[in-house]
């Protein structure tokens, strides 16, 4: 089971540490003799190759040539001007108190960020420092959804480990290593310590126990910290060299190539990952071996075909996972004229969307070769291109070079007849990590996991009458415990005032008041029943409206070809959905929704698809304040994205009038 305790907001776990930001001392400039000292250390401990390079000019006697080259990689892991900042606080089940140092620096066009942590005699590198140097650490790989819990706090177990074995050597008991998602496996998003030495594993189906633990990851308060308080910055989209580099060697010689701009490649990525490992046996059933405490179904094992595709191969399939898509989307919602998508649609949301979660994977071999860049198009904007030559779709360039599809042909004669072919079930790993199966990520806009989509819903207000009320009910023999419309109870009202002849003989309009009426409707509480009471009369219509008033309110959501009848109702008036915009980190904004589950909207299904939608970070968490008993979930999304999700759950059949929207980012007025 899971080893960690509750995150705190804004807080972030270093080794079972809870640290706020409230804890961390003055940030103070890095004496020179202090950062080389540092930055020794660091080479020394990751073992940093240093390359010594020719002088520019002739050395002094004694000193020797390699010291430019060790000045440069000092520079490269802790750049000049760099600032540190002391941190106390606790950890342990007994508290016990720890001290630590956060080493910020700024790298030549990034901003500044926490580059190093330094625990007790250990310095751990941030996902930063990991993102602008390739190979410093043993790189382990895990599935996305694993990756996901990891990010929340949780340690790897030995089963959800990937790729392997065999396993970095230099993944040692005691040593820092950095993880990765098999879907994206050269962008490393967690750092954490080894428990075992996953160096020597002969294999981890059938194991147990911890394998890593958590130090700090992208997400947490570490990685959230900037100067300006703009929060932390995203993950690129590719790293070259994670992927080929063992264990950091030669680090120095890849410094000044590496770079974490993100190319137009590198932004096209059409690659996917599918894990795999062995069902679970029967005892454990339920439960997830991967992250402790987690309850899942295990991931389906496949079997590996080694065949190598040809380059005509990958574009057919790449080339049918679209027109799949397209055909998909069409026969999926009929009702709308845009099929779910909403135009223009950029290159990465429809690789994304409309053909990674159509390719045929079932294999890691057909995962790690079915990638756009292993196309005769080698980038999703040719790709596209494609497909606009054959009269399939419309595109258009954007400023900065990036390709966006404004319309796509949907009663195309290849669309319409394209014939689908079986995909993996959507248990499988490549289904969750998002190729192929159509899983979670099956596409932004349809899920076959999630019915609201394409629901109606209608909302029913009706009213129980007042005890007091019950005479006024038995002169049209109608039940007052009954629930009524408010067009259900306008005759009943009437028939009333006829029988017993109330209406005013000199305006038709007026009511004469009667002892009934006087004692049960107006009480005299507000100055308005006063003037009522003391005239003696009132308007019909005020009447109605003031009955409706007293009366206890109901409400019945109807979905699909449920009537009023099949339905019970419940008490209150019907409720809304509420979106709240807000600034977190400075001048961070998020969006959260909640509310939905009595629309019969999934939270987490919603979560999916505004992630894939707004192209954003989202989270799914209990509601502050609401029942643990009956608790209502919060979305949340990094970004402004009211309309996204107002878009998102009108398709989900809510009438926009039911959603309340409250702005806190902008200034109030002087």
């Amino acid at each position: 089971y899971v080893q960690e305790e509750a995150k705190r907001q804004q807080s972030s776990a270093i080794g079972g540490i809870q640290l706020t930001w409230k804890q961390i001392k003055a940030l103070a400039p890095l004496r020179s003799s202090d950062r080389r000292r540092i930055a020794d250390q660091i080479i020394a401990d990751y073992g940093v190759e240093v390359q010594s390079r020719e002088p520019t000019h002739q050395p002094e006697a004694g000193q020797e040539t390699a010291t430019i080259g060790v000045g440069a990689t000092r520079n490269a892991l802790l750049p000049d001007n760099s600032q540190s900042a002391r941190f106390t606080t606790t950890a342990g089940k007994d508290l016990k108190q720890v001290s630590g140092t956060l080493y910020i620096g700024k790298h030549a066009g990034q901003p500044q960020r926490v580059l190093w942590i330094k625990l007790e005699d250990k310095i751990i590198p941030t996902v930063y420092t990991l993102w602008m140097y390739p190979g410093l650490v043993p790189l382990l790989h895990t599935p996305d959804v694993v990756l996901q819990k990891l990010r929340g706090g949780a340690d790897l177990m030995t089963p959800g480990l990937a790729r392997g074995p065999p396993f970095p050597r230099k993944a040692t008991k005691g040593s820092v290593v950095a993880i990765a998602s098999l879907e994206k496996p050269n962008i490393p998003m967690v750092v954490g310590v080894c428990e075992i030495d996953v160096a020597s594993l002969q294999q981890v189906r059938g194991a147990k126990g911890h394998a890593v633990r958590g130090e700090h990851w992208d997400g947490d308060e570490i990685w959230a910290w900037s100067q300006g308080g703009s929060g932390g910055g995203s993950a690129p989209d590719d790293i070259e060299g994670w992927g080929t580099i063992d264990d950091g060697s030669g680090l120095a010689e890849r410094m000044n190539d590496v770079t974490v701009e993100d190319s137009e490649d590198a932004q096209n990525e059409g690659g996917v990952a599918i894990p795999y490992t062995a069902a679970q046996s029967s005892k454990e059933k339920g439960q997830n071996e991967f992250v402790a405490g987690e309850d899942a179904e295990p991931f389906e094992r496949v079997d590996e075909e080694e065949k190598d595709l040809s380059t005509k191969e990958i574009d057919d399939i790449f080339w049918n996972a679209l027109l799949y898509g397209l055909h998909h989307h069409r026969n999926a919602t009929r009702s709308d004229p845009h099929h779910g998508l909403n135009f223009p649609l950029n290159q990465s949301a429809l690789i994304s969307n409309l053909v990674l979660p159509f390719l045929p994977i079932t294999t890691p071999t057909q995962a790690a070769t079915l990638n756009i860049k292993k196309t005769s198009w080698k980038n999703a904007k040719k790709f596209i291109k494609a497909f606009d030559k054959a009269r399939l779709l419309k595109s258009k360039d954007r400023d900065g070079g990036e390709c966006v599809v404004l319309d796509i042909d949907f009663e195309d004669p290849a669309i319409v007849n394209f014939i689908p072919y079986k995909l993996p079930k959507k248990e499988t790993a490549g289904a969750e990590s998002g190729g192929g199966g159509g899983g979670k990520a099956i596409t932004a806009d349809i899920s076959p996991s999630d019915s609201s989509i394409g629901q109606k819903l209608s909302k029913i207000e009706l009213y129980k009458p007042k005890e007091q009320l019950a005479p006024v009910f038995a002169a049209s023999k109608a039940n007052h415990h009954a629930l009524y419309l408010p067009t259900e109870l306008r005759p009943i009202i009437n028939e009333y005032i006829d029988s017993e002849k109330l209406i005013s003989d000199t305006n038709k309009r007026l009511v004469n008041l009667d002892p009934i009426l006087a004692n049960t409707v107006f009480d005299g509480s507000t100055p308005l029943d006063r003037e009522v009471l003391a005239k003696g009369s009132v308007p019909r219509d005020a009447l109605i409206d003031r009955i409706l008033k007293t009366c206890s309110p109901y409400h019945i959501i109807l979905r699909n070809d449920e009537t009023r009848d099949s339905v019970k109702a419940k008490a209150g008036h019907a409720p809304k959905i509420t979106i709240v915009l807000e600034t977190r980190s400075g001048n961070k904004t998020v969006t959260k929704l909640s509310g939905v589950e009595v629309f019969y909207i999934p939270p987490q299904a919603l979560a999916d698809e505004l992630q894939k939608t707004c192209a954003s970070s989202t989270s799914v968490g209990q509601l502050a304040g609401s029942s643990p008993k009956k608790p209502v979930m919060e979305v949340m999304v990094q970004g402004p994205q009211k309309d996204a999700m107002i878009k998102a759950l009108e398709k989900r059949g809510v009438n926009r009038q039911w959603v309340e929207v409250h702005d806190k980012t902008k200034g109030k007025k002087k």
